[in-house]
């Protein structure tokens, strides 16, 4: 950013007027065009302090009604509100109007959850020019901004820091990025209950799940079905219960939970707690996930194929994006010698899905090169669950976990991902995704991994049925968002 900018040189090229905003009327005389107009999102509840002193910074330095608290006003209603005003006044030819939607970026402030929540509403209104997004790290693990360059540590709130991020959103490039659909389907149990349970009692975590209504053409009688969406992973067994223990930690003492560095010390202080840097030892066999699931891969236009799953795997990963648990890349980037596995693109209609054994064979990912076991990448994959040794699982979906009861009778719960859509996302200079439409990208690594064992992937092939996207991302009133970091 040029030093010898004045403040109001900078700024002028992000700030839209109450007219475009408020359904006003034209009231003000607009004499400049921003080059980049924004709309900011911001979790107040954020980061401790920091999401209430960057909404205060922000509106100093902004038209304060581009500002918006997510604590007050969703982003659905706005991004509708505003959206609406901009086709009225494109039918009346307002040329303003129509330069402003051409070039609004948008910006959250939040952590991963905040962060989804945005792309996801985006995503849902399907609008006729969607804005491309930035997104400010907030949160705990910050994994999407990590992935596409805005850094994973909580940002400074000061002036300067902000005018300085809004410069870097500026410069930043489009890029597509995958979301994927979830649907989970459970008879309903003749005793017991088989619903997603939360840490304590409110189910915040399930943000990405709602239950499919009696209309919904993917309802079947009799049984209790979920559906949803995820940005960055998808997974199930040891680290998904580290997480669902540490949010339930933080929901019972959130006094203790105030900042980055020391939710990142608890995190790692739960992990130890929960016994899987001795799994072999601490957690039974019926824990591992050929013992909990069969699950089954499609590549694309292929049919349904059993993956083969190692008995000592205890984790499972199904990823969308090469930044998982702070920042660390469980894929890694592949030498090809072995298979025909590819860089983990965030535009290819891939899911990477990779094991853990136990919480040392995670440390690989420390090591260069380091990287979990690759299992597949896949079009579209499917857990089924059968009545089996233990009667609960752990799932998580970008960071919000929860306990899944399984069967206790004959009856089965499955879990299905697959491709949904895809939104633009901004990318800064030190992005670390990669596209698979970008010439640069290279598409193989000669680079020496290191890993303890590979295991066989499935092909695959069956005619892709698309479901639709309903309010998949819309969080309930009662939401704390709080949590969502």
């Amino acid at each position: 950013m040029e030093d010898s900018h004045p403040k109001s040189e900078l700024l002028k090229h992000f700030q839209i007027p109450n007219y475009i905003l408020l359904s006003e009327p034209k009231v003000e005389k607009v004499i400049h065009v921003p080059e980049c107009p924004v709309l900011v999102f911001i979790n107040s509840k954020s980061g401790g302090q920091l999401g209430g002193d960057l909404l205060k910074t922000f509106r100093s330095l902004l038209n304060e009604n581009q500002v918006i608290d997510l604590d007050k006003e969703a982003p659905d209603k706005v991004l509708s509100r505003i959206y609406m005003n901009l086709e009225k006044l494109k039918i009346e030819e307002d040329k303003f109007a129509i330069n402003i939607q051409d070039k609004l970026r948008l910006i959250v402030a939040g952590g991963d959850g905040t962060a989804g929540w945005l792309l996801g509403v985006v995503s849902d209104l399907k609008l006729s020019h969607p804005p491309p997004i930035a997104t400010m790290p907030l949160g705990t693990g910050n994994n999407l901004p990590f992935a596409f360059g805005w850094g994973k540590k909580n940002p400074g709130t000061d002036t300067r820091s902000v005018e300085s991020f809004l410069d870097k959103v500026m410069k930043a490039k489009e890029m597509k990025i995958d979301s994927w659909h979830i649907l989970m389907r459970m008879r309903a149990p003749k005793e017991g209950p088989c619903n997603p349970i939360a840490p304590l009692e409110l189910p915040h975590s399930l943000h990405a799940f709602r239950r499919v209504s009696e209309s919904d053409d993917l309802n079947m009688e009799g049984y209790h079905t979920f559906r949803g969406g995820f940005w960055n992973y998808f997974s199930m067994g040891m680290d998904a219960q580290v997480s669902y223990a540490f949010h339930t930690e933080r929901k019972l003492h959130p006094e203790r939970f105030k900042n980055q560095l020391v939710n990142q010390s608890s995190y790692v202080k739960i992990g130890c707690t929960q016994g899987w840097f001795c799994a072999s030892l601490f957690h039974p066999s019926s824990r591992n996930i050929a013992q909990l699931a069969k699950v089954k891969i499609m590549k694309r236009h292929g049919s349904w194929q059993e993956l083969k799953i190692h008995p000592s795997i205890r984790s499972i990963v199904c990823l969308n994006l090469p930044s998982f648990s702070g920042g660390l890349n469980p894929w890694g980037t592949p030498n090809g010698k072995k298979r025909d596995y590819t860089p983990p693109y965030v535009d290819d209609n891939l899911i990477e899905v990779v094991g853990f054994r136990d919480a040392w064979h995670g440390l690989v990912l420390l090591a260069p090169n380091g990287h979990g076991t690759r299992l597949a990448q896949a079009y579209r994959i499917r857990f089924k669950f059968h009545k089996g040794a233990t009667d609960h699982t752990f799932m998580r979906i970008d960071g919000e976990p929860w306990k899944q009861p399984l069967p206790i009778d004959d009856d089965t719960v499955v879990v299905e991902i697959s491709p949904l859509r895809q939104v633009n996302i901004l990318a800064s200079n030190d992005c670390r995704a990669k596209s698979v439409h970008e010439p640069s990208t290279p598409s193989n690594h000669d680079a020496e991994e290191y890993d303890s064992n590979e295991e066989d992937s499935g092909e695959g092939g069956e005619e892709f049925r698309k479901f639709g996207a309903a309010d998949t991302f819309k969080l309930p009133d009662t939401v704390d968002i709080s949590h969502l970091s």
